[in-house]
């Protein structure tokens, strides 16, 4: 299969890359800069995709478009979110009328906005934040682009991932980034929410996985299946790597718009992964 996969150079990319690689697929891996991070059995493309005229033929004729490009995912009411969205439509709709097979793209959980319980496929959304307001507009709109042009689509609906690396802007990639600067306390909330965590390796092997299929398409949850409270989460973490660094609880207030409990229903994304394992 080969795949096309723009944001290939993000936090995320690199381990869905290598993964997609891993599983002996023809990767083209797309960037906008600074393609060092990206697994070299996959080519590389570095260009803005949202200037590219014919970005199918551009990117030979791929099978598969996995959608990962997206900036400042971390700030979630910068302005750039509802900026960049129409750019975003524009390049999956060149790719759709082009000829791609199926179009997978990486959505959030903060689609949904306040809720709290088990996010289903059918579960109403209600975005707080423009970060996701603007993604959950993409996901209505990718749909329809699928739907309208006979192309498999797949939503690819992410939860809080726990990964090492300092690169990115996760809590976790602070910690990393905290820890070898030699700093004694992080700054923190009160950590009580409770969300749903899944490995970084874990998420690239779903991610991957869901792509490389077509059985079960739709808004897929890539998740873990079930709550956790964040401090536990991250005082594990700390644990699991010998960190040295201390929680400094209460420092930051908890954000208006995040659930208290929320986490994703892993019904699909189980099927996938049995799917997967009976080859």
């Amino acid at each position: 299969m080969k795949i096309v996969v723009t944001g290939a150079n993000g936090y995320l990319g690199t381990g869905i890359v290598k993964q997609l690689c891993d599983d002996g697929n023809e990767v083209i891996a797309v960037c906008h800069h600074d393609p060092e991070e990206i697994d070299r059995r996959a080519k590389n493309i570095t260009c803005d995709i949202f200037s590219v005229e014919d970005p199918f033929d551009e990117f030979e004729k791929p099978d598969v478009l996995l959608h990962l490009a997206w900036r400042n995912g971390f700030v979630h009411n910068d302005t750039s979110h509802v900026i960049d969205l129409p750019r975003h439509y524009a390049f999956l709709e060149k790719m759709a009328v082009s000829g791609i097979k199926k179009i997978a793209v990486l959505g959030s959980m903060h689609e949904v906005g306040f809720f709290e319980g088990s996010i289903k496929e059918d579960t109403p959304t209600h975005p707080e934040s423009l970060y996701g307001i603007s993604k959950d507009a993409l996901r209505n709109m990718t749909k329809l682009i699928c739907k309208n042009n006979n192309v498999i689509f797949q939503w690819l609906r992410g939860y809080y991932i726990v990964g090492n690396s300092e690169h990115g802007c996760s809590i976790f990639s602070k910690i990393t980034a905290a820890e070898k600067e030699g700093k004694k306390l992080f700054p923190f909330t009160s950590g009580q929410n409770q969300w749903d965590f899944i490995d970084y390796d874990e998420f690239a092997k779903q991610v991957t996985a869901t792509v490389e299929q077509n059985k079960i398409n739709g808004i897929i949850n890539i998740c873990h299946g079930r709550p956790e409270k964040l401090a536990e989460r991250v005082e594990r973490f700390i644990k699991e790597n010998h960190y040295t660094i201390k929680l400094d609880y209460g420092k930051f207030p908890d954000r208006p718009y995040d659930s208290k409990a929320v986490w994703g229903d892993d019904t699909k994304i189980q099927a996938i992964m049995e799917n997967r394992k009976l080859g």
